[in-house]
Order: structure tokens, then C-alpha cells, then sequence
């Protein structure tokens, strides 16, 4: 069995040689080089959240108000990491959130195929956006044979969520996850004080200009009046949704339905209810609204109200021992977001598949050293607030 922390070996046999990494392997030092490689205003939107961002830095300094017991004289000489979900077997528990501006990151604004490059070369599950610098189609390509997600942005316009949807059943994704914190954006100061909203600028709307039904709506396609196509897409964006679309989007498609943004346990409970495929706990990393209570914090009463419903996570994860945290806390999957956006940032598809296989190699060698050769044992083991 080939295990993900075997990475730190070939670095340091690397450096006898002389030969450091081309990437950190740590966030802080991934975050500084990023840094350095985006234009201010796209920083400011890649770094913002609502508000004060409170909640945004809560989600990642919560996970060190969580700790996880030691255990030895275990044998973990082999580690099994791989999880069972929508049908298909994962050699790890990680996948590529979801990310909105993914396309501007690289420097020939392709990073949604970067990004799923990424997911072709490390086997991680890239969660595909809605808001894309190149069509769906083109991405669920550019990630081979690594099963992918589709996250759908739900329009006002029904035939133009209808047809997402089907595109991205065809395309080969094997699951539909829909956001519910968005039909719209939060107050974002970074973004609001240089007036820059990137998709009334025309950014990441391919998905929509590609879509035959949403170019019906258009007098002129966005090829010949960009002005327009934006102001269609605008009004169109942002549908209001209640329990009561579960079943258009059941009758609308045979992919697993995962429901992003969940964080009560109430509603993980009728998620369950109403049979969906998994609940994804999240608070948008903070983005989407302010005051709130850290995700991983929320994690275990959505874990209750789930049930046996599989349960998707993300918010404020930035390293593999986060992962394991998430894990032990209940999760069956859990989303990098950030820091593969900063290995787009300074490396392209390279630059990304660095930092996951950092992750998987973190969160390997913590199970190895802690005594948990499984993330069964993980599980069982349950992780421990620190606070009093």
C-alpha cells in the first residue's frame, strides 16, 4: 500500500541533492507566495469575507480549540484513508471544494482546468463551480478518469437550472451539489471599497454564456454585446430556494443531490428526511454571512441530525491534520478550498497538486503517529474541545 506520507521522504532524499521543494508545504508560507502573484483587487476577493470577517478567521482557529488522544502500541504500519461515496471508492477523504473565481487565478485565466488537472494527477474529486472561466464540459474533460462534482449557483430562470443540470449529467459528474447560502452576495467591504464585483465584469460566466437556453433569453449573444449577456445573467441569477424544490430537483436529475450550506442540526435532520444524498455542512468560509458560529463547531450536531446520511465539509480547513479533526468529528468527506487556490495561484495544475498531496501526506503521518491506522478508528477515537 502506498501511503501519502511517504511525500516527506522523497523531499528530503530530494535535498541531499540540493533540490528543495518548488512549493511550501505549510499554509502560511503558501499564503505568502500567493500573495505575491496576485493583482491587488483579485487578492481582495480571493482573501475577503462578509463582514469584519470574523467568522471567516473563526473557521480556521476553531479547529485548534479541537484535539484528538494519542494512542500507541497500535500497529500503523498500514493506513487506510479511502472512503466509499456516491457509489464510488476514494483513495482519501479530501475533495476540491467548490470555488467561484477559480478561472482567474492562473495566469491564462484557465484555472477551473487547471484545477481539474489537478484532480486527474492527485485523484482528488474536484467539485466543479458554477461560476467558470471555461464551460462545464471542458472541465469534467480535464479531469480524466477522477470522478467529479458539479456545484450549481440555482438560476431564477428554471429552463436555464434545468439545463446546468443536464449538461452536467451528461458531462459525466457523478453528483449535484446545491448551494443554498447564495441566490445573493453577502457584504463583502474588500470588494465593495474598490467597487469590484467580478462577474458584472463579465468573469466566470461561461457556464451561462455557453448554455443554449440562456443565449434564447439573449437579443445578441455575450460575443457581441458582453453589456447585455452580463445584465441577463444578473437578473437571472439567484433563485430563492425552500424544501419544497427538493423534489423538482429529485424529478430533474438521476445524480446523487448533496445540500450545501447546512449547518443546524433541524435541518441536516429533514435533509435526511427527504432522502437526500448527503448534507454539506458549511458556512461558505465566512463569505456569505458574519456573526456565525465556526463550521467545525457546528460539524457534530449537523452529524447528529444526519443520521446516516453521508456528511460533506469544509470552512476554514488549511492543513491534513484539520482533515482528520473534520473526520473525527463525523465527517465522511472533506473540502479543501483556500489552500489548493493558492497553489493555482503561484503553480498552475502543479502548483495545486502540491498542496493536496501536502494535505493527504499531513493527514497520513498524524493517523500513523497518533495510533489510528484507519479513519474508522479515527471516528471512533472522536476528537475533544480544549475549551473550558
Amino acid at each position: 500500500m502506498t501511503h501519502f506520507g511517504d511525500m516527506q521522504n522523497a523531499i528530503y532524499n530530494a535535498g541531499l541533492s540540493g533540490i528543495l521543494p518548488d512549493y511550501p508545504v505549510d499554509f502560511a508560507s503558501l499564503q505568502a507566495r500567493a500573495e505575491k502573484a496576485l493583482s491587488p483587487m483579485l487578492l481582495n476577493y480571493v482573501q475577503g469575507g462578509c463582514g469584519d470577517e470574523h467568522t471567516q478567521d473563526s473557521n480556521a482557529s476553531a479547529f485548534h480549540h479541537w484535539g484528538m488522544v494519542p494512542r500507541m502500541l497500535v500497529d500503523c504500519g498500514e493506513r487506510d484513508l479511502s472512503i466509499e461515496l456516491f457509489g464510488s471508492r476514494y483513495h482519501s477523504p479530501i475533495f476540491m471544494a467548490p470555488i467561484g473565481l477559480n478561472g482567474e487565478i492562473t495566469q491564462d485565466r484557465k484555472g477551473d482546468i487547471a484545477a481539474a488537472q489537478a484532480s486527474a494527477e492527485t485523484g482528488v474529486p474536484f467539485c466543479a463551480s458554477t461560476l467558470s472561466n471555461t464551460p462545464l464540459e471542458e472541465v469534467a474533460a480535464a479531469g480524466g478518469d477522477t470522478p467529479g462534482f458539479f456545484q450549481l449557483y440555482t438560476p431564477k430562470h428554471d429552463g436555464v437550472a434545468e439545463s446546468l443540470v443536464h449538461r452536467a449529467e451528461t458531462a459525466g459528474y457523478r453528483a449535484l451539489v446545491i448551494t443554498l447560502d447564495t441566490w445573493l452576495t453577502s457584504w463583502r467591504p474588500r470588494d465593495l471599497n474598490t467597487a469590484n464585483f467580478p462577474q458584472l465584469r463579465g468573469k466566470v460566466l461561461e457556464n451561462y454564456f455557453s448554455d443554449p437556453v440562456f443565449r434564447s433569453l439573449l437579443d445578441k449573444p455575450p460575443e457581441e454585446d458582453l453589456a447585455a449577456a452580463v445584465g441577463t445573467w444578473a437578473a437571472t441569477f439567484g433563485k430563492v430556494l425552500t424544501w419544497d424544490h427538493i423534489a423538482w430537483f429529485r424529478d430533474m436529475t438521476s445524480l446523487p443531490i448533496v445540500l450545501k450550506g447546512i449547518c443546524h442540526e433541524d435541518d441536516a435532520r429533514r435533509a435526511a428526511d427527504l432522502g437526500v444524498d448527503a448534507i454539506y455542512c458549511s458556512n461558505h468560509g465566512g463569505r456569505q454571512a458574519n456573526g456565525g458560529i465556526a463550521a467545525i463547531d457546528m460539524l457534530p450536531a449537523v452529524i447528529k441530525g444526519a443520521g446516516s446520511t453521508p456528511v460533506l465539509f469544509d470552512s476554514g480547513v488549511r492543513s491534513g491534520s484539520d482533515v482528520i479533526k473534520a473526520i473525527a468529528l463525523g465527517a465522511t468527506a472533506v473540502g479543501i478550498g483556500r489552500p489548493y487556490r493558492y497553489g493555482l495561484a503561484i503553480g498552475g495544475a502543479a502548483g495545486a497538486a502540491h498542496v493536496l498531496h501536502s494535505i493527504l501526506a499531513e493527514a497520513d503521518l498524524l493517523m500513523a503517529v497518533n495510533g489510528y491506522p484507519t479513519l474508522d478508528a479515527v471516528r471512533s477515537a472522536g476528537a475533544q474541545s480544549t475549551r473550558q
